[in-house]
């Protein structure tokens, strides 16, 4: 993958991360976001290019913005 650039790696344990990447595949913009073990990826991930992933990201924020709003309920009940 040419311009390959790590944005983000979140450790789940001592183990396995989650590595998010983008980089150019066959002269396409991608992003590529994948569990790694032991520093070595596994078959548990996705890659897609930039315009799905705007869609996919359009997606998890408006999950996160409605888990957002039952956290604020669920605080105000307290």
């Amino acid at each position: 993958m040419k311009g390959e650039k790590i944005i983000v790696r979140v450790p789940r344990n001592g183990n396995e991360e989650l590595t998010v990447r983008t980089g150019n595949y066959w002269n396409v913009d991608i992003v590529d976001i994948r569990w790694y073990a032991n520093g070595t990826p596994t078959k548990k991930g996705v890659r897609m290019n930039i315009e799905e992933m705007k869609d996919v990201a359009k997606a998890l924020n408006k999950i996160i913005e409605r888990n957002k709003n039952e956290y604020d309920k669920n605080e105000q009940d307290v």
